[in-house]
């Protein structure tokens, strides 16, 4: 039987779980039909930030990273992940896209944290953070 606690939790993870799952989901799917300019695009992108990323095929890296997406997609939206593990999973991706937007020149505004015009689809990536920090203390709290 499931207590009325357990109940709150979840009620209280709907929106932030629901609002980021929608995200990832629809971000996962896009990916999935990349053609070739697009996969070179976010290929080059991701590899000039991370560099161990440029050995890997252009189609394979997109193929993955649409995968990557429709996981956290689901460790969000199914409702039977534990919060911990859906913020584990939605901090560490987000941890990267923030990598790659503090790392990559022309994100952020000269000695400011401030993105620029092309930062900002990036730098917006911070509500994602806050929502995977969110969940894994509110998984902490309930088995706590």
């Amino acid at each position: 039987m499931v207590s009325c606690g357990a109940w709150r939790s979840a009620a209280r993870q709907l929106p932030l779980r629901l609002t980021a799952g929608a995200f990832f989901l629809n971000s996962g799917l896009a990916k999935r039909g990349a053609d070739e300019a697009t996969a070179e695009r976010l290929h080059q992108f991701a590899a000039g930030t991370y560099p161990f990323l440029g050995e890997q095929d252009a189609q394979k890296f997109v193929r993955v990273l649409s995968a990557g997406e429709l996981a956290i997609a689901a460790t969000l939206l199914v409702p039977l992940v534990p919060a911990a593990v859906a913020g584990v999973a939605l901090t560490a991706f987000t941890v990267g896209t923030l990598g790659l937007y503090l790392r990559t020149p022309g994100m952020r505004q000269e000695g400011s944290l401030r993105p620029t015009e092309q930062g900002i689809a990036l730098a917006k990536d911070v509500w994602l953070l806050g929502i995977g920090v969110s969940l894994i203390a509110e998984g902490v709290k309930e088995h706590g």
